[in-house]
């Protein structure tokens, strides 16, 4: 099973419709809650090269960047791939 890691909010529609793919395709993630925790945001900034909107999306420890970019690699067959290298 990929090791999919998810940085959020509670109030982002972004990190609901990046959750509601990867649910949507079975995969099971794991969701760290940034909002109002400085170590967490600061963390997910330094592990995203910088990029500071959530959701922050890594697979297999590779950032593969917000929700927009993760519904590109579906779009584009790529995604699936990506979860079955983590399988």
């Amino acid at each position: 099973m990929p090791k999919v890691e998810l940085y959020t909010t509670p109030v982002c529609p972004y990190c609901v419709r990046a959750k509601r793919l990867l649910t949507r395709k079975g995969v099971a993630f794991t969701e760290i809650n940034v909002m109002g925790d400085d170590e967490k945001r600061q963390e997910m900034i330094a592990r995203a090269g910088g990029r500071t909107t959530v959701p922050q999306i890594f697979i297999n420890s590779m950032h593969v960047g917000g929700c927009d970019d993760l519904h590109e690699l579906d779009y584009d067959g790529k995604l699936d791939p990506l979860l079955a290298a983590g399988a």
